[in-house]
Parts: C-alpha cells; structure tokens; sequence
C-alpha cells in the first residue's frame, strides 16, 4: 500500500469532521462578530493569541469540548448555540471573514449603543433598504 492511498483514505475519513469543524467555527466568529468583538479582544478573554482564534474560526484547528464551554461562557450562549442549525448533509455558506473588519466592528458597536428603540428599528430599516438597493 502505497502513501498515496493512505492519504486518501484519512481526507475521506475526516471530511464529515471538518464540515462540522468549520460549522463550529463559522458560529464562533458570527458570536464574536454580534457582539463586536475582535479575534484579539476574544483571544485576550480566554487567554489565547488571536492566531488560534482564527484557527478556531476557519476551521484549521479542532475546538476541544472544554474550550467551547470556555468560549461559549465568554459570549454568553449555551454550548448548543455552535451546532445550532447544523446539517449534516447541507452545504452551509461561509460567513464574511471579520477578524479585523473595524468597519463592521464599529457598526455593531454603535448600533448596540442606540438605547432608543425607534431609532434603532430605523437604522436598521435604513441598511436593509440600502442592502436592498444594491440588488
């Protein structure tokens, strides 16, 4: 048997396992991404490099079962809120990388501060249409 063929048979192997690896991390980063967070400012909370963060996010790197309590303690969700919506047959479509997008960050920042329900109904009513517009 050459190495070829065992290299195979573990993509085959471990290809369920990354699907629901990259799922995982695909719901840590929109987490992160509600609440505002950067990946340092996360990795700072459980005493990690934002490195590893972003490994957690995409994937490269399997969060442990210990870690995602961590994480899910951190950002205040059960640990069922990453497997939420999980299908194992489906395709899901990655969310938009937001590790250092300070844009976004700063909008969610500042929408979490309009304590005035109206206005924040409006903004939002405001993006959809403009999102809406673009086509």
């Amino acid at each position: 048997m050459d190495g070829h063929s065992a290299q195979t048979r573990q993509t085959a192997r471990s290809q369920p396992e990354r699907t629901i690896d990259d799922y995982v991390g695909e719901r840590i980063r929109q987490r992160r991404t509600e609440l505002g967070q950067t990946q340092e400012e996360l990795g700072k909370l459980l005493n990690l490099s934002y490195q590893q963060v972003q490994k957690y996010e995409t994937g490269a790197n399997r969060v442990s079962a210990g870690r995602l309590y961590e994480i899910a303690r951190e950002m205040g969700v059960g640990v069922s809120y990453f497997f939420d919506g999980y299908d194992e047959g489906g395709d899901t479509a990655p969310l938009p990388h937001g590790g250092h997008n300070r844009a976004a960050i700063e909008l969610v920042r500042n929408f979490l501060e309009i304590r005035d329900e109206p206005m924040r109904s409006a903004v939002s009513s405001l993006l959809k249409a403009m999102k809406d517009q673009q086509g």
